[in-house]
């Protein structure tokens, strides 16, 4: 097979011709890069050839990009190839053939559906951001790093620290499920060229035959995503360091150049946010200053998640030496004004119609409609089909997927789905539309407009009648924090866990067995009975005080709940990274959402009767089970969360019923909801806070409501926060350096019971009793000794029983230490 690289025309024509030789004649004109012909099948065909078209119908090339794509592979084959790796189970040899596998096989899947902007260096051991860290050599000195190029145990100790010292923070990846690490700078900071991996990773695609084009986290974006390091004041101008991490850019742009490269992708997504004068202004100083090392090359800046503003739009519009610029059309619709208002001419236009963040197929003709309306502004020769951001965000092949009930698979659409959907809009908009595909897309968006399981009157009519009150409990939390004291007889700073403890190989392996029928139920349940009781007296030998039954029977905190929860569809293969080599497997919310049956309380009601300790009963919040769940895209986000808050409603009276005086609620995902632009805010926080409250405002003052929220910054919506009303909350703390200790410095009165996390449940490192007495000392300086709890910073699922013992057992005791000081003071 011949390809054959038509690197700057914009059309080419077919015409029949009496000789059986192949003539090629390019007429002049542009086209975006990567281009190919693929010719192999004419010179089989003796009765035609190429040439130039004068006077007949030319077809424009087509043009189509994706962003980025799923690293971890179809079945997850990264995430086990590194964990065998930290295990010491395999070598970085075996690890890196995984990943040099799997990129290769993204590659020719993205060129053999016809991609012509294909992406590298989108791949990652474990993050994004933290792979541009280690190409700028931002290392905090903690890690010993003393130069050259980042290996694995420099790399790996920053992502998840290590026996010694602690893992840099992680927090969300904007409004997703995603976690970047955070890197650390201060003014001090020299930076140098330390990895070369998106060099690298160009060169091996190009070696494979793939012309790429190579991805990076453009300076604003990496530098306004960072955290002054310890130490360093607060108000600390990251974007004072343009200056230093500039040069870097210019050497990896240099090497890029050098090896072939043609275009280049800047990640730029901070531009959706709410920048200011200042930040534009760097924006704006950052490319002209790489406007000459990027001169011959064409630059794409790349946006997602949510509208560009119009200020910020000017800005990135009027940049020079710029050829593209990408645009999240999917969430951002508001830019189609802006578009359609003035874009520069001779400008590529990467619209992003193919929605890279959920999992439904694409309505093709209304994103064809999008797109001819674009092309009459923009020009017919300036328009990319893309996707609205990087496909890491959805499940990776629908192919996967063998037990999902076969009419909602006609509605879906995974990673690798898109790509040729992206693919199908672009022959379309070029004049060589595949009408039996287009036919088979409207038949399905017309499938599930009409059928009946997705549509319950009832439930509908239940969550409308709930905007008619506030749901809020009727007595105040102090009030309440009296009488569950009187009942629970708790001693000062409490202790307790967030709600998992580590699944061992067995007890999956019980779990699968169970759902294959190769075990009854009765072995199941007398497995899982046996898993309880031993969680539960090991945290009575650790002396702790409100104990969990540790969630044995759960797979995850989400599907578990959809599972039981009517409107919910599930995968087998159906993985999304959320970190690391950390997956999570999203529910499907195709249908109104209601409880057919008690979910929790048989187990919660067993753990109890093992224990005179108070037991957590443990549920999932409404608004992150909506956060974490692929949801329906036919209704208003809220209309959905209203319905799960209703079925969570009953679950929580019916444990009360059971005689469990403490539920936990957790709402890990309501600060990663939030809208990115500040006018938008209020709202989401209003139907978000409303919908947890409804869960409980039915319960009596004695029972205890718990939630818990990890790993995003929850300091700008604290008011939010004591707005839930919840009796207790837990949160992340230790991972983020005590960040959120500084709200309440800054005068936030907290009057319900508070647990900021004592330690870092996502590194193997064991923290000492001193260190742990430390933090909770830091924390009496800010909070009230009669509400503060002690707990780790989240679930300890993913930790090994030799880290959850020592590390519980040091927070105990740092817990009694601190008590028996608070009676001395006295």
């Amino acid at each position: 097979m011949t390809l054959l690289p038509v690197k700057s025309l914009d059309s080419f024509g077919i015409s029949p011709c009496s000789s059986s030789s192949t003539s090629i004649a390019l007429r002049r004109g542009t086209i975006a890069p990567f281009s190919y012909l693929l010719v192999s099948s004419i010179h089989r065909l003796p009765s035609l050839r190429l040439s130039i078209r004068t006077a007949s119908t030319v077809v424009r090339a087509m043009a189509s990009h994706v962003v980025g794509y799923p690293r971890i592979g179809p079945k997850r084959e990264l995430k086990f190839a590194l964990e065998s790796f930290w295990d010491g189970k395999s070598t970085a040899d075996d690890l890196q053939k995984v990943a040099t596998d799997l990129r290769a096989s993204i590659w020719k899947q993205m060129a053999d559906a016809g991609i012509k902007f294909i992406p590298s260096n989108t791949f990652s051991y474990y993050d994004q951001v933290l792979d541009t860290a280690t190409m700028l050599g931002a290392v905090p000195s903690r890690y010993g790093w003393n130069g050259g190029e980042i290996g694995f145990d420099t790399y790996f100790s920053m992502a998840r620290g290590n026996a010694s010292v602690p893992a840099m923070e992680m927090t969300k990846w904007f409004d997703t499920n995603y976690h970047y690490i955070v890197p650390e700078l201060s003014p001090e900071d020299k930076f140098t060229y330390a990895s070369h991996k998106a060099v690298n990773e160009y060169k091996e695609a190009k070696a494979l035959g793939v012309e790429t084009i190579p991805v990076l986290v453009g300076p604003v974006s990496f530098l306004l995503l960072s955290k002054p390091a310890k130490g360093v004041e607060k108000s600390f101008s990251l974007l004072s360091l343009v200056g230093k991490i500039l040069p870097i850019y210019k050497e990896v742009v240099s090497e890029l150049k050098a090896a072939g490269a043609t275009w280049i992708q800047f990640d730029e997504p901070t531009l959706v946010k709410d920048l200011d004068t200042h930040q534009l202004q760097a924006f704006a100083h950052a490319y002209s200053e790489l406007e000459s090392v990027l001169s011959g090359l064409n630059v794409l800046i790349e946006t997602y998640f949510a509208d560009v503003p119009a200020e910020a739009y000017k800005t990135l519009t009027s940049l020079k030496g710029v050829s593209g610029y990408g645009f999240d059309l999917v969430r951002g619709t508001q830019t189609l004004d802006l578009i359609k208002g003035k874009f520069p001419s001779g400008k590529y236009l990467f619209a992003g119609v193919v929605d890279g963040r959920n999992i439904w197929s694409n309505d093709l003709q209304a994103s064809l409609n999008t797109l001819e309306a674009l092309q009459n502004v923009v020009g017919k020769e300036n328009i990319v089909v893309s996707t609205s951001c990087s496909l890491l965000h959805t499940a990776v092949d629908l192919v996967n997927e063998t037990k999902l009930d076969d009419e909602i698979k006609l509605w879906l659409a995974f990673a690798a789905q898109k790509v040729v959907e992206v693919n199908a809009l672009a022959k379309a908009l070029s004049g060589h539309k595949d009408e039996a595909y287009f036919s088979a897309n409207a038949a399905a968006q017309a499938s599930r407009k009409s059928s009946p399981r997705v549509t319950n009157e009832a439930v509908q009519k239940a969550a409308a009648a709930l905007k008619s009150s506030d749901h809020r409990r009727a007595t105040n939390v102090s009030v309440r924090l009296d009488a569950q004291q009187k009942k629970l007889n708790l001693p000062k700073l409490p202790t307790t866990t967030i709600g998992s403890f580590p699944q061992t190989m067995d007890l999956r392996r019980v779990r699968r067995e169970f759902k294959a029928k190769k075990i009854s139920e009765e072995v199941y349940v007398s497995s899982i009975k046996e898993e309880i009781n031993k969680v539960v007296q090991l945290q009575e030998e650790l002396d702790i005080d409100v104990l969990v039954h540790g969630e044995p029977e759960r797979n995850d905190m989400v599907e578990y709940f959809g599972e039981q929860l009517s409107g919910f569809a599930f995968t087998v293969n159906g993985w999304v990274q959320s970190y690391g080599s950390r997956c999570v497997k999203p529910p499907i919310i195709y249908g109104d959402v209601s409880r057919p049956k008690p979910m929790t309380v048989f187990w919660s009601t067993m753990a109890q009767s093992m224990t005179k300790r108070p037991m957590k009963g443990m549920l999932t919040g409404p608004v992150t089970i909506l956060n974490w769940s692929f949801v329906r895209n036919d209704q208003p986000r809220f209309e959905t969360c209203y319905q799960i808050a209703l079925a969570i409603k009953d679950e929580v009276e019916d444990l009360e019923k059971a005689g469990i005086t403490v539920i936990q609620i957790d709402e890990a995902a309501l600060r990663e909801g939030l809208p990115l632009r500040k006018s938008e805010e209020n709202f989401y926080l209003n139907w978000a806070v409303h919908s947890f409250r409804i869960t409980n405002c039915g319960v009596q003052d004695t029972t205890q409501i718990h939630t818990h929220m990890c790993y995003s910054n929850f300091n700008d919506i604290i008011h939010s926060i004591i707005d839930m009303d919840a009796d207790v909350i837990t949160i992340e703390n230790s991972r983020s350096d005590e960040k959120l200790l500084s709200v309440f410095r800054e005068g936030v009165k907290y009057g319900a019971g508070i647990g900021p996390g004592v330690y870092d449940i996502h590194s193997p490192r064991i923290p000492s009793t001193d260190e742990i007495a430390d933090r909770i000392n830091k924390m009496l300086a800010v909070l009230e000794s009669n509400i503060l709890w002690v707990n780790p910073d989240c679930g300890l699922k993913t930790r090994k029983y030799t880290e959850v013992k020592p590390a519980l057992l040091n927070m105990v005791d740092a817990a009694k230490l601190l008590r028996s000081q608070l009676a001395s003071a006295k």
